[in-house]
């Protein structure tokens, strides 16, 4: 999942903040030639995908044949462009009723007051929610209420190239962090590397953070002090760091440029471990055929096997002038069928009640679901893009050897406290 653009929310706020509630109530239903309701929709699936094709040629039929008198229309957008375009339509009052938001821009669309707090006005919403995953749900939260719904969710798990295991002396994939520090040794020597990820964002660090039972900031997110600096979260970066430093993690890491890629270093054998999404498996199988990458949980430390959650979430503007009937659609993408037709070409779906179901789509879709029962959100904060960049930004520092990591992570946490006072 990536990491939006750091954007500057302070000359569009107010005028966002205003526009959208005073624009809400003028605006009238759009409708067809036939009279029917349309619902605008935009997301960000590529032109060419199967995911848009399944949206737009099996999902949105289906909807509209069992609810007569409502099209949706499905206007897609670039990553970046959507996110852009938000902002841009927040100002000038020119939203749709539905978007499927990226998970980390939700706080800061609902601070902008631009999406409608769905656990008010859903009736059914508990309901709803009670079947997705925890760790998902939780990325809708922001200030006490729930901004939107999960709509598809995937996490990082382990993956593993097992002829280089056994190079290391080990049957079994690395289950602790114990575990991968005796991978590291049995590597030594060989060129070849204990574990490998390419970069140092909170989608990178945080599993290790958490899973060494240390965290990013208080669940009140008003500090960062003692629980980003403290020895749990010092110790959870210092595993990585000391790998590194050791030879058994590669340069790519600190982004230099030129690396072997996770995708090309593990099925060569040139890297154990990584981690990485359900995206991963049809992507080996496509271009490395003969490779049949093995999957495992996080490595555990003394905090557990706790992976980081990604996705989107569907959210509903405040200007939406049907709400009524883009609720209807939400129900609808958050239904089995619905669901399991995406995750049929490659979305991961938040229903935790489909159980074996999502197997039979997909065996691999397992694991991941598995993880995702323990699997936590990026701190749902508006301003979680700039708190993003100084992590990676002070923590780079501890692998390029400026700086200590317990040092890294005290300038980190006070530069973030500094952010957590003002929002």
């Amino acid at each position: 999942m990536r990491v939006s653009k750091t954007l500057s929310w302070l000359a569009l706020g107010g005028v966002a903040l205003t526009l959208t509630a005073c624009g809400g109530g003028d605006q009238k239903p759009t409708t067809d030639a036939q009279g029917n309701t349309v619902i605008k929709y935009w997301h960000a699936y590529s032109a060419d995908s199967p995911e848009i094709k399944t949206l737009e040629d099996k999902v949105i039929p289906a909807f509209e044949k069992s609810h007569p008198g409502i099209k949706v229309e499905s206007v897609p957008y670039p990553y970046d462009d959507l996110h852009q375009k938000l902002l841009t339509a927040t100002a000038g009052g020119t939203l749709p009723c539905l978007v499927r938001s990226d998970i980390i821009w939700v706080p800061e669309l609902a601070k902008l007051g631009t999406i409608a707090p769905l656990s008010d006005e859903m009736t059914d919403f508990d309901k709803i929610a009670s079947t997705t995953y925890d760790g998902a749900l939780a990325t809708t939260e922001y200030d006490g209420k729930h901004y939107g719904l999960p709509l598809d969710t995937n996490t990082r798990v382990l993956m593993y190239n097992q002829a280089t295991l056994q190079e290391a002396g080990m049957s079994k994939p690395p289950a602790t962090f114990d575990d991968m520090r005796k991978l590291a040794d049995g590597l030594k020597g060989t060129g070849d590397y204990a574990f490998a990820d390419n970069g140092t964002s909170g989608w990178n660090l945080m599993p290790w953070i958490w899973s060494a039972g240390g965290d990013l900031a208080n669940s009140d997110m008003t500090k960062a002090t003692g629980y980003l600096n403290s020895p749990q979260s010092v110790a959870g970066v210092q595993l990585l760091v000391d790998l590194y430093k050791e030879g058994e993690l590669p340069d790519i890491i600190t982004g230099a440029k030129g690396g072997e890629e996770t995708s090309v270093g593990l099925p060569k054998g040139d890297y154990a471990t990584m981690l990485d999404g359900p995206w991963m498996l049809p992507i080996f199988a496509s271009q490395n055929p003969d490779f049949q990458v093995q999957t495992a949980m996080m490595p555990a430390g003394p905090g557990g096997s706790i992976s980081v959650v990604g996705g989107e979430d569907v959210v509903m503007t405040n200007s939406c002038p049907s709400k009524g009937d883009a609720e209807q659609f939400i129900r609808f993408l958050l239904s089995d069928e619905a669901q399991k037709d995406m995750a049929e070409v490659g979305q991961m779906p938040v229903l935790s009640t489909l159980g074996s179901q999502l197997t039979d789509i997909k065996p691999y879709y397992g694991i991941f679901a598995k993880q995702l029962e323990t699997a936590r959100p990026r701190l749902p904060h508006p301003e979680y893009p700039k708190i993003e960049t100084i992590l990676s930004t002070e923590v780079q520092k501890a692998f390029t050897g400026d700086t200590t990591v317990q040092a890294a992570l005290d300038s980190a946490a006070k530069q973030i406290d500094g952010i957590l006072a003002s929002s």
